[in-house]
């Protein structure tokens, strides 16, 4: 069986990411597009990290770039970014590796980190981690509206087709569906759920670091 899965905003949220994928079984048939922000405020971004290399192994893993990788990547070599980025949760982070700033972070994820993706094109949908300007194609976006911009007033994209994105937390942990754009950033990371869409069909899933587990759909 074919699926195309998203998932939302990890956070560090290790617990609610082994449950979606110990429910759903994601395979080797399956195409899992990660939305971006893997680190940073839960507790386990080293664990999160880890698993989604795994997770690579036997299926087909997109993972898309967030904000908080970019400041992540960015503290490797600039000491003010990295100020900015343990005041905006990497304290977390650092915390997850048991080790003093950055020097213990393995090759491994560093890679993974650099490896991860602005946007993925689907032939209905596109997935991104935060935004986009609606008149422009993808491949003209700003990193701007990429990775930090926030949902506003949304408009369709030139392109026609559905965005997918995280970024802009919906406290109430509710998928925001606006049609043209769908947001599964379902704040895991607060009181909240991680989010699992499956494109075609519109179902998904949700489970928190409670190990609670729940399923709906787009309406």
């Amino acid at each position: 069986m074919n699926r195309t899965f998203a998932i939302g905003d990890i956070h560090g949220c290790l617990t609610a990411l082994q449950i979606l994928d110990e429910h759903l079984q994601f395979g080797p048939g399956d195409l899992v597009i990660t939305l971006g922000d893997y680190v940073d405020r839960g507790a386990d971004s080293a664990g999160v990290v880890d698993y989604l290399l795994a997770l690579a192994t036997r299926t087909q893993l997109i993972p898309l770039r967030g904000n908080h990788e970019v400041m992540m990547l960015d503290s490797r070599h600039d000491p003010h970014t990295l100020q900015l980025w343990i005041a905006n949760g990497g304290d977390a982070t650092l915390a997850s590796y048991t080790a003093p700033p950055l020097s213990c972070i393995s090759e491994s994820h560093w890679s993974f980190l650099n490896a991860t993706l602005p946007y993925h094109e689907l032939q209905s949908d596109f997935f991104v981690h935060a935004n986009v300007n609606p008149e422009l194609p993808l491949d003209q976006q700003t990193e701007e509206s990429l990775y930090w911009q926030h949902l506003g007033k949304q408009l369709p994209h030139v392109s026609g087709r559905r965005m997918i994105c995280g970024h802009t937390s919906q406290k109430s942990g509710e998928v925001l569906n606006l049609g043209h754009t769908v947001c599964i950033d379902t704040w895991a990371c607060g009181n909240g759920w991680l989010t699992a869409l499956e494109v075609s069909s519109n179902d998904y899933w949700q489970a928190n670091q409670k190990g609670q587990l729940r399923q709906s759909r787009l309406s």
